[in-house]
């Protein structure tokens, strides 16, 4: 037959063998633990954790049964909507562009070449048309009869 412990008991055994505390302590607990360093952002707020707090707080008559439910359904709903969240948000790492995902990606930049010195090459002088002037139009002269 399996004993259990009285509280009494525990508290000797916890005392008498150091260490012992971790591998005993309930999962009660280590809930509070865990939702106390969640609250302050040190690690993830895990929904077992508040399970078993509201489980305790039942059994010890501090929350009333239909109360825990209600608190564990909005919990859920409340990560539900959060994952929906996460799942919508785009990826990390790919750049967003204005075109979608048909833009072309940049040209990559082309090595500098140098072409060979070649000789210079002279250019034959440009010769300029003469300018034409305009006749000059006269004055009718009178004819003389």
């Amino acid at each position: 037959m399996v004993s259990e412990l009285g509280g009494a008991q525990i508290s000797t055994l916890l005392e008498s063998l150091p260490g012992i505390a971790t591998v005993l302590r309930s999962p009660v607990a280590d809930a509070m633990v865990n939702v106390i360093r969640a609250a302050a952002r040190l690690s993830e707020f895990d929904i077992a954790d508040a399970d078993e707090l509201v489980k305790y707080a039942t059994r010890r008559g501090l929350l009333a049964e239909d109360e825990g439910e209600r608190l564990m359904t909005d919990l859920q709903a409340a990560r539900q909507k959060k994952l929906d969240r996460i799942a919508a948000r785009p990826k990390p790492g790919k750049p967003k562009s204005a075109k979608g995902p048909a833009a072309k990606p940049k040209p990559k930049a082309k090595p500098k070449v140098t072409p060979a010195k070649k000789a210079p090459v002279k250019k034959a002088p440009v010769k300029k048309a003469p300018v034409k002037k305009a006749p000059v139009k006269k004055a009718p002269t009178r004819k003389k009869h």
